[in-house]
């Protein structure tokens, strides 16, 4: 996934940010729809209203997190986007060495926001929070949908809803670049890496394990997308910054492990 928002990166001058969204949700909405033909018949208006969300999240989560990225260095934005899963993780457990856990997380937020990054845009801190949030949305409806739809359709049916809401700013902002071939083949190669392998699998582990367990399993992704950001884009942090996304990482792991234990 983090390799595939590295590639995003790369495009975004062209197409901006919802294009490039834009290009992601549809191209894996036609493909998982194509693979997993749902049925639209014979489902309850809660189960579409879950799906209804859980598109809604996704669409929100990946239009937030790509205006982050555009001005952000990407390994930053999902250091501050993995906190929305880590207060999901906090809230759901209600354990208090998870809340121990979650202040060791601000103190890398703080030492991101008042150490060295005076050149850092708020307004891409503030798309990457907002993106957390969505996140943490986007994990419970993914697994409410895995519950109520069989193999991937939800996921499909989800994808499709989010393209559908984002193509218009889609296009208002990205315009004809967005029918390139060049660009579409490139947007395509996101859709595969962050949208279609990702979420299939992730819906697929989300019907095995708890969410708050999941949402702090994804604790590595800063430090995978700092990696990404390096060797596909050059992005490169300095001490303090890399100590703060360590100390959002640990603290997540450290949740990790209070989940688990308590889930056992």
């Amino acid at each position: 996934m983090q390799f595939g928002g590295a590639l995003a990166v790369s495009i975004m001058g062209r197409t901006g940010p919802l294009g490039v969204v834009a290009i992601r949700l549809t191209v894996a909405a036609l493909v998982l729809l194509l693979f997993c033909r749902p049925r639209l018949r014979g489902h309850s208006r809660a189960d579409w209203g879950t799906v209804i969300a859980f598109g809604v999240a996704m669409s929100g989560m990946n239009a937030l997190f790509y205006q982050a990225a555009d001005r952000v260095p990407l390994g930053l934005a999902v250091t501050f986007e993995v906190l929305g899963p880590l207060v999901l993780s906090v809230v759901a457990s209600r354990r208090l060495v998870n809340f121990l856990w979650a202040l060791l997380a601000l103190l890398g937020v703080f030492l991101l926001s008042g150490t060295g990054l005076s050149d850092i845009d708020p307004v891409g801190v503030a798309f990457a929070l907002g993106a957390g949030a969505m996140w943490a949305a986007y994990i419970v409806f993914s697994a409410r949908t895995g519950r109520r739809f069989p193999q991937a359709d939800g996921l499909a049916l989800a994808m499709a809803v989010g393209a559908v809401l984002i193509l218009p700013f889609g296009i208002a902002q990205g315009g004809t670049t967005l029918a390139v071939p060049s660009t579409l083949a490139l947007g395509a190669g996101v859709a595969v890496l962050s949208s279609v392998l990702p979420y299939t699998l992730e819906l697929i582990a989300l019907r095995r394990i708890p969410a708050p367990a999941f949402a702090v399993l994804m604790s590595l992704e800063p430090a995978i997308a700092t990696l990404a950001g390096f060797l596909v884009l050059h992005q490169d942090l300095s001490r303090i910054e890399g100590l703060a996304v360590a100390l959002v990482i640990a603290a997540s792991m450290g949740a990790v492990r209070t989940t688990s234990v308590r889930h056992d």
